[in-house]
């Protein structure tokens, strides 16, 4: 067992701190790659690294097929295992230097095509099955899958080309989880007033997560449709004729959909509630680097398409995400996107952590 390491890298002690009961091999794993465990991945061509995301969506697909327990794969996945690589793989200051991006594109349409099958196959097992705790399980990995996956595809496609097959991707992805005023809601109004009081999904100092996604559903359906009515009503429309289809082809298939559906939303609207949290503009105040929340954790980089490069997107919407880059003016995450996403779930721990880490950004 982990006694007495000595470990001169923050990251280490985190890390250590945390799982100061686990085996001393899976220690000394980590502490190999402070040694140069990653110089392996320097030579690897830029792209590869992104492979480590189709892991979510693979498993999801694996665990349903799988059955029993393997249903809970994914919530094995997201909540112990890679918040534990969040810290593992530290950090990475660099930005991108591609200039071709054709590989990065297989891997996103890949996300973008691989969540819903997951989705067929989860309720195609429950209308073979019927309702089980295995089910449960399989509908609400799916879910994470769903979110983690399937939403920041459609959230990356989103901004290519209208009518493309990318951008026709990205819809299926969210007719899959019954948001598809999503990439009007966050186009038209999101971009126009981020880290705005106005903004639905920017969250100020002091609102807890739960009560931000309480709110900010229905704010942004009502954006949406402020901005775009007759596209929203199309999108709410095509949603409710679904429902209804599935309802009559078998309840129990309605269920499994809606969970995993509600699952993946509330993955969103974590990433939402995280990414402006506490940083406020004027109506007339430019948008910088300095209004959206940043992390450079190699794992969450690696696994989520970039996401939480977020200053970088903001600033020019229309850069793919392999050309996004670190911004130093920009604010400092705590940890990757998976530890934080415990952290979000206790509100004291939260906020202590964010005050703290807006703290130390303003002293450097």
């Amino acid at each position: 067992m982990a006694r007495h390491l000595v470990l001169d890298d923050e990251a280490t002690v985190v890390l250590a701190a945390l799982f100061n009961g686990i085996d001393h091999q899976v220690v000394e794993m980590a502490s190999l790659y402070k040694g140069g465990a990653l110089s392996l991945y320097d030579k690897m061509p830029p792209w590869t690294p992104h492979l480590l995301g189709l892991t979510t969506p693979l498993v999801a697909i694996f665990g349903i097929l799988m059955g029993g327990w393997w249903s809970a794969s994914v919530i094995v996945l997201l909540l112990i295992l890679y918040p534990i690589l969040d810290v593992v793989f530290g950090d990475d200051d660099s930005g991108s230097s591609v200039n071709e991006g054709r590989a990065f594109d297989v891997i996103l349409h890949l996300h973008g095509l691989l969540v819903p099958i997951a989705i067929v196959i989860l309720l195609w097992q429950i209308h073979v099955t019927g309702w089980s705790q295995f089910m449960v399980l399989g509908a609400v990995s799916i879910g994470f899958s769903s979110g983690a996956s399937g939403i920041v595809t459609a959230h990356e496609l989103g901004h290519r080309r209208p009518r493309s097959f990318s951008w026709w991707l990205a819809r299926l992805d969210l007719l899959s989880v019954l948001y598809l005023h999503f990439t009007t809601e966050h186009n038209h109004t999101h971009h126009k007033h981020w880290a705005r009081n106005v903004d639905p999904t920017s969250s100020p100092v002091g609102r807890n997560l739960y009560v931000h996604v309480l709110r900010t559903v229905p704010l942004q359906i009502v954006g949406a449709w402020r901005a775009r009515p007759v596209d929203t009503g199309r999108s709410l429309a095509v949603e409710s004729v679904l429902i209804l289809g599935l309802f009559m082809f078998n309840p129990a298939v309605l269920a499994g959909f809606l969970l995993q559906a509600g699952f993946a939303i509330f993955i969103l609207e974590y990433v939402n509630f995280l990414q402006h949290h506490g940083l406020q503009r004027g109506d007339g105040e430019r948008g910088t680097a300095a209004h959206a929340w940043e992390s450079r954790s190699r794992w969450s980089r690696w696994t989520l398409l970039e996401l939480p490069l977020h200053p970088s997107h903001h600033l020019k919407s229309s850069t793919p995400y392999y050309g996004l880059d670190t911004h130093d003016e920009a604010p400092q995450l705590p940890f990757g996107y998976y530890l934080m996403f415990w952290m979000a779930l206790m509100p004291p721990l939260f906020s202590k952590a964010m005050a703290a880490s807006k703290l130390k950004d303003s002293n450097v």
